[in-house]
């Protein structure tokens, strides 16, 4: 079953979306889903949209609620991008899915993988990150300041242009997130790192790069001739799948 609401976060109304399982026992596990930040024409309405259908698988394979929200300005939520709105946005997405004594996971695709790591180094309530296709080295994923923020404009993820922070400033402020340094801080907590061998938008280099931060403490899972759009890729269900079994 997939239950829709929308959610407050500063001046932005999020789309967020529960999935629990009706045909096996509910563990008492939360796992939310964190989509990447798109940088092609007009991805910004389609980045998270394949996320409530795999919530909805993930949750009736494992009992585990399941949650994925749209972070501001993508699909169907209002506002602007920017680290910190979406740092802000995610805190709110897991405030709202603490159930008592459930433990919360996160598992983040592209830099959703490393804005995931940033806020559970901090976050004592997250037990587990999965990370795939995540960057390891934001200032070359993000590349010069201004195509960076050219980027964004172009993926539509600006509701409001006048929101949108100066070129430098949008850059400093993802730099900010900082995912060698926050892996660092969350071991020994579960971790799980997986990466595409073909692909060419994060070099797979950086899945090792996160491994050694964490120093060793992580499962990393290399899949054979996958790109970096993982969240439709039947082996990366298959490996999360696994990860959450293994995570009871």
């Amino acid at each position: 079953m997939l239950a829709h609401e929308q959610l407050e976060s500063g001046n932005s109304l999020l789309d967020l979306r529960i999935a629990t399982s009706s045909a096996r026992p509910v563990a008492s596990h939360v796992l939310v889903l964190v989509h990447g930040l798109p940088r092609a024409m007009g991805m910004g309405r389609q980045a998270a949209g394949l996320l409530p259908e795999l919530a909805e698988h993930l949750a009736n394979e494992s009992g585990w609620l399941v949650a994925t929200g749209t972070l501001s300005g993508v699909g169907g939520s209002t506002g602007t991008f920017s680290a910190t709105q979406w740092r802000a946005d995610l805190q709110r997405i897991l405030n709202r899915v603490e159930l008592g004594e459930q433990r919360i996971s996160l598992a983040g695709f592209g830099f959703g993988g490393a804005l995931a790591l940033a806020i559970a180094a901090d976050d004592d309530r997250v037990r587990g990150v999965a990370t795939f296709a995540s960057p390891a080295h934001l200032d070359a994923w993000c590349g010069p300041a201004e195509e960076f923020r050219r980027s964004v404009k172009v993926a539509g993820v600006v509701g409001d242009e006048k929101e949108l922070l100066p070129a430098d400033q949008l850059r400093e402020d993802v730099l900010a997130i900082d995912p060698l340094g926050a892996i660092a801080r969350f071991a020994p907590r579960r971790l799980l790192v997986g990466h595409g061998t073909d692909d060419i938008e994060v070099p797979p280099g950086d899945a090792r790069d996160l491994i050694a931060a964490a120093d060793g403490r992580a499962e990393l899972r290399i899949i054979q001739g996958a790109g970096h759009q993982l969240r439709a890729d039947p082996r990366m269900v298959a490996t999360l799948l696994g990860w959450l079994d293994r995570h009871r």
